[in-house]
């Protein structure tokens, strides 16, 4: 009998609005139970709990209270949901989005527990994208002083990152800098409250953190951007946790909020994205992931380093041990179909689409689906979150050419689908282009769920598309984490053989609609070069900010 048949662990996913428990048995990755706890307070963007204070323009923050709520409620009510004795569960692992980063005081306690008035006292969430400027002076000055690790981030690093969040931090509130004794991501956050180990692990290091080579960005360079930024790397860690290792046991705190057994295994902190590829068993040199979902992040194995021009990052043992691991993404990719139905579609559709018991996204759907491509007169720019990858460019906008007088919303749903297909195919054959092949194209994430837009793509990409085989890949990824930092398995392809699966070839592209888009797709990409060098979005940006402040 499997040693591991009667045996579990627990995946626990922290995402944009909600976190997520998923129980796994560790011998074949079947999912037995599963919860999930929807954050109080959301997305923080407009004012600060509580309070009257009002947020910038681009400012996204999180409540570290929501992320304690969902050990203390998703974690129990998945296990009671499985059947599962607590006592059969051995490990936890979790993942989180990131650059999700927050200030602390030494023995890991929120300064925003401590001083709630002070915005920058909060943890900034990924999409906080106030730090571009901040952003735009370390690059500039990495490229000035031609720094070595400038190429592994594709020759810009992004306004979500640590670094650039950081520096805002210091610049526009001194006070709370100097009283953050760590700047620390929410991944490695939530294991030190499991654990009570402090850790910094590899992934978020390297993606987010700047951290090549087994070194943080100069004290001299930092020094150069602002005198008072020299010491930031000291807010960090110097060491750094490889995945799939063990951070820790935990605590009796934590078995109290989880109702977990006291000791089990506690992983190494992780990120959403680079998480699922264990969960789509896709840890294999070009197995390209694209978790699609609020936005996508493009995650994949290499067994080759090159430079790749806008990239998020490359960064060894980055997304499994051994391999390289590159990184590309798009900032908006369901957040804009939500914002164009929340606030683009009339009443009317909204009707006809609760008369069929469907929904307005549903019902958008079918009436894209039945035109043929190019039909709308539609090309979009799928920037309305800005565009991570390959300008890494947050500042950035949304651009929708051709409508008149007879164009419908659908026409303009199944544009903004295409416009993201088409921001996914530029990141493909950037890969390509730099000598790094993409050989599958994996998808994951809660778009899954929608057949017409897996087809889009796969006619756009011009390439079969392999879909996970869970509903649940960051969680069902952090699982095989704790497998592996449980001692049940030797390493993360071990475990992701074992425990992960997709299906290749779900979907195909049609030749005829392939070479229509083929048409539109040129038209996106000169769109795409004249207005990503920013000159008229960043200043409509900018009047727009203007007319913001008090």
């Amino acid at each position: 009998m499997n040693a591991n048949s009667d045996r579990y662990v627990i995946g626990v996913d922290f995402g944009t609005l909600s976190g997520r428990a998923v129980v796994v048995r560790v011998s074949d990755g079947a999912e037995a139970g599963t919860a999930v706890h929807e954050f109080t307070h959301r997305v923080i963007e407009d004012r600060l709990p509580g309070t009257g204070i009002r947020l910038g323009p681009d400012w996204a923050l999180q409540s570290p209270q929501d992320w304690l709520d969902v050990l203390r409620t998703a974690v129990p009510d998945a296990v009671a949901a499985a059947g599962v004795d607590p006592a059969q569960v051995v490990g936890i692992g979790t993942d989180f989005t990131a650059c999700t980063v927050l200030p602390t005081t030494r023995d890991g306690t929120p300064l925003c527990f401590l001083t709630p008035e002070r915005p920058h006292a909060w943890p900034k969430l990924w999409k906080h994208h106030a730090a571009q400027a901040h952003a735009d002076r370390i690059n500039a000055l990495a490229a000035e002083r031609g720094e070595s690790w400038l190429p592994r981030y594709g020759g810009k690093i992004s306004s979500e990152w640590e670094f650039a969040k950081g520096l805002q931090l210091l610049e526009e509130d001194p006070e709370t800098y100097a009283r953050a004794d760590r700047w620390v991501e929410a991944a490695d956050w939530i294991i030190w409250q499991l654990a009570g180990v402090e850790t910094r692990n590899v992934c978020t290091a390297g993606y987010k953190g700047i951290y090549q080579d087994g070194h943080y960005p100069s004290a001299e360079f930092l020094a150069a951007l602002n005198p008072d930024f020299s010491g930031f790397v000291g807010k960090l860690g110097q060491e750094v946790a490889p995945l799939g290792g063990l951070a820790g046991r935990l605590t009796a705190q934590a078995a109290e909020w989880t109702k977990l057994p006291e000791g089990i295994a506690v992983a190494v902190g992780n990120v959403d994205a680079h998480v699922t590829s264990a969960a789509a068993d896709a840890v294999r040199p070009g197995q390209m992931v694209a978790i699609m979902g609020t936005s996508t992040c493009h995650v994949m194995p290499s067994d080759q380093l090159s430079e790749v021009p806008g990239m998020c990052g490359v960064v060894r043992d980055g997304i499994v041990p051994g391999l390289w691991g590159y990184e590309a993404g798009q900032s908006g990719v369901g957040d804009i179909f939500a914002w164009f139905v929340d606030n683009a579609v009339p009443a009317s559709y909204a009707s006809a689409a609760a008369e069929r018991g469907l929904s307005v996204h549903d019902h958008l759907t079918e009436l894209a689906a039945a035109q043929q491509v190019g039909q709308h007169g539609l090309v979009a720019l799928d920037w309305h979150n800005g565009n991570r990858s390959v300008l890494v460019d947050h500042d950035l906008s949304g651009v929708v050419v051709g409508q008149t007088l007879a164009t419908r919303p659908e026409d303009v749903y199944r544009a903004l689908i295409e416009a993201t297909a088409f921001g996914a195919r530029v990141i493909v054959e950037t890969f390509e282009a730099s000598g790094v092949p993409v050989r599958e194209f994996v998808v994951a994430g809660g778009l899954l769920k929608n057949a017409f837009l897996m087809q889009v793509y796969a006619d756009v990409l011009r390439r079969p598309l392999s879909v996970i085989g869970s509903d649940q890949g960051p969680a069902l990824g952090s699982a095989v984490h704790a497998a592996v930092a449980a001692g049940a398995y030797e390493d993360v392809q071990e475990a992701a053989t074992a425990m992960g699966s997709r299906q290749e070839n779900a979907y195909t592209p049609d030749p005829g609609r392939a070479d229509a888009y083929d048409r539109l797709y040129a038209e996106y990409r000169e769109l795409h070069d004249y207005f990503g060098d920013g000159r008229m979005l960043h200043t409509l940006r900018a009047i727009r900010n203007e007319a913001h402040r008090p």
